[in-house]
């Protein structure tokens, strides 16, 4: 009797179970794909695990390696081209699994600071005709055959089950980071519309002021002088109105503007687009490490998310403020209708406490949570200094 790919030790159906939930808890593309990735490394015990999703010019738009420490993985250099077993795997969407990845004729080799593989697996992640990615192992933790490949059938075909989930949670997270981009551009198309009338309306007063201290400077110089006073105050308030449609809908980059602007622009946008109040504030915060401020960040939007979609809060308040010496300090709190936290298994998931707290663990920090049915929710997360 074959055996399935619920056999085996480490890919039993709870491995595969923990692989599947952990993928669909994610909500951000990136963290689908890299949960992907840890998860088919983990599961068929292979070194290296990677994922690539190709873009429209030969290359990727996006690749997640697990198994490459980061010093490694920058010395290797750029990402690689579609070319090759990669290719194939993406532009004929068939299973690939060797022996030797370095004897096959589509190898084009690798750069010097890249690790040497052997023996081969990898998939494409598809979404009916659309290939969304490439996913391979390498490197098969085991004793391997004379000859042979150290991955086997059954290790194929679990690996296509997991594919076919990865497809389906990527595919709802890309929906789901996509929703949120169009509610941000249309509230921003809406604020764009009446800056556009603020502005305009300030400069058809401009013109009319103008005008009229024209006609009277050589008749009333006094009046002329009033009115060209008025002109001055009229542009200054144009100019500051133009200012605020710079800062407004221009969208926040956190490797540009630093995480308390990031945080101050998209807090500012979610109180114009909702009923309820948002509001943030910042004190004395000193310039984190990317990771800690990105991880910040992201518990953040999700703390807000599910403030404004799920508890009903009619105020949410954001702070960042210093802690420790170097450290730093985010609380968002809603006056909403509150959970009970002792509930994790049924809350941790529908909230994604779980993510969060894997995102503060991940950049040395913690992450505490107050909240009672009816008495609002404080979600607080705290990270060292660099």
């Amino acid at each position: 009797m074959t055996k399935g790919p619920g056999i085996g030790p480490g890919t039993g159906l709870a491995a595969v179970s923990t692989a599947l939930l952990a993928m669909n808890r994610q909500l951000e593309v990136r963290d689908v794909l890299k949960t992907i990735v840890v998860s088919a490394r983990e599961l068929l015990n292979a070194r290296y695990a990677a994922l690539g999703v190709p873009d429209d010019h030969g290359g990727f738009a996006q690749f997640v390696v697990d198994g490459v420490s980061e010093k490694q993985w920058k010395a290797i250099g750029p990402l690689p081209r579609q070319h090759g077993i990669l290719a194939a795997m993406l532009k004929d969407a068939t299973p690939q699994r060797l022996a030797d990845v370095r004897t096959d004729p589509r190898f084009e080799g690798w750069p010097d600071a890249h690790p040497e593989m052997s023996d081969f697996l990898g998939l494409p992640i598809a979404d009916g005709d659309e290939v969304l990615g490439a996913l391979f192992l390498a490197n098969k933790q085991c004793p391997r055959p004379t000859g042979g490949c150290g991955f086997t059938a059954e290790d194929e075909e679990l690996l296509g089950i997991l594919a076919q989930h990865a497809a389906i949670a990527l595919t709802n997270a890309r929906l789901y980071e996509r929703s949120r981009e169009l509610t941000i551009a249309g509230e921003r198309a809406r604020l764009a519309h009446e800056l556009h009338d603020a502005v305009a309306q300030k400069l058809f007063s401009l013109r009319l002021t103008a005008q009229a201290a024209t006609a009277l400077v050589h008749r009333d110089p006094d009046r002329a002088r009033s009115e060209l006073q008025q002109v001055t105050a009229l542009a200054a308030e144009a100019a500051d109105e133009l200012r605020a449609a710079v800062v407004e809908l221009r969208p926040a980059a956190l490797d540009e503007d630093g995480l308390v602007a990031t945080l101050r622009t998209q807090t500012q946008v979610l109180d114009r687009a909702q009923s309820t109040r948002v509001t943030f504030s910042a004190h004395g915060v000193r310039a984190l490490p990317s990771a800690q401020e990105e991880a910040l960040l992201r518990v953040a939007q999700e703390a807000l998310h599910n403030a404004l979609r799920h508890a009903g809060a009619s105020r949410v308040e954001v702070t960042l403020a210093r802690h420790g010496a170097s450290g730093a300090l985010l609380s968002v709190r809603d006056d909403g209708r509150g959970f009970d936290p002792s509930a994790v298994r049924r809350a941790g998931r529908h909230l994604g406490l779980v993510s969060m707290r894997d995102r503060a663990a991940a950049v040395g920090g913690a992450l505490t949570v107050e909240s009672a049915p009816g008495k609002g929710t404080l979600i607080e997360m705290e990270v060292p200094g660099g």
